[in-house]
């Protein structure tokens, strides 16, 4: 959508109102950005609030060289590596670890029933944990891969506006994402169950046989396209690419399983030591 002109004149001469008119139209997508990178909804939220305090402080400086949701982007991309330069990339097998934690804490098993049952987005869909996986084998990749990753196959950028906000080249842009995509491919290959029956992780369907065992028979028979494909081929950039289609655009703060991912994305990060405790 095209950024009104006239808006954009007022929120560059301080009003505040025109601004959050303009940056309301991107701020859900800014947020859920920003969730995937951070794997917490308290620090995506404090991420996309300094996000707009630095843009508005700072909208006097706006060009129109990029579009403002680029611009904005970079600002909350900028602030996300900042508050991230602390953290280590997540172990490849950060699901394995919250898996065995899970089982072994009551508690956490009763948090994640809880959510299930009674909070309004405690819905399962296997789509929706592919998605939560999505995130979890994007932690392990450096930081400029992931959000290159996230910005293009998640949320459509361009290559250059990708560039702008990353502040490098197009080229360097395309090597990030050639990268990215061959090493979650690759990993997405030999763990994923869906994809290769020798794969580690089949987490999807077991947790669809605990909290959506209707789904579950039809998951197993008929999984997702990606599952077909791989019966037909081993093309690991095709399944990959299938994947990405699959999630793409999911909004895990706001679909219908949000709650319940997240209370299993914040058992992984305690399985990490991200933090101490659900």
């Amino acid at each position: 959508m095209a950024q009104d002109p006239q808006l954009l004149a007022q929120a560059m001469a301080g009003d505040i109102n025109a601004f959050q008119q303009l940056f309301s139209a991107f701020q859900p997508q800014l947020r859920s950005f920003l969730y995937r990178l951070t794997a917490d909804r308290h620090d995506a939220e404090d991420l996309a609030q300094d996000t707009f305090v630095r843009a508005f402080a700072n909208i006097a400086s706006f060009r129109g060289e990029a579009s403002l949701k680029t611009w904005v982007f970079r600002i909350g991309s900028n602030l996300a590596r900042d508050f991230l330069r602390q953290r280590k990339p997540w172990p490849i097998d950060a699901q394995d670890q919250a898996k065995s934690l899970a089982e072994s804490r009551p508690d956490i098993q009763a948090a994640f029933v809880r959510t299930h049952l009674n909070d309004s987005r405690g819905a399962y869909e296997v789509r929706e944990h592919i998605d939560f996986c999505f995130t979890c084998i994007g932690k392990t990749l450096p930081i400029e891969q992931q959000i290159a990753l996230v910005l293009k196959d998640m949320y459509d950028f361009r290559r250059h506006e990708i560039a702008e906000v990353l502040g490098l080249t197009e080229g360097v842009v395309k090597h990030l994402l050639h990268s990215a995509r061959k090493t979650l491919g690759e990993v997405f290959y030999q763990r994923c169950a869906l994809v290769n029956k020798q794969g580690a992780c089949n987490q999807c369907s077991e947790l669809a046989g605990i909290y959506n065992p209707r789904q579950a028979r039809h998951a197993a028979l008929r999984k997702i396209e990606m599952v077909a494909a791989a019966e037909r081929s081993q093309d690991v950039a095709h399944l990959y690419a299938l994947r990405a289609e699959l999630v793409r655009f999911i909004d895990p703060l706001r679909s219908s399983g949000a709650d319940l991912q997240d209370v299993i994305m914040q058992c992984t990060r305690v399985a990490v030591g991200e933090k101490g405790h659900l």
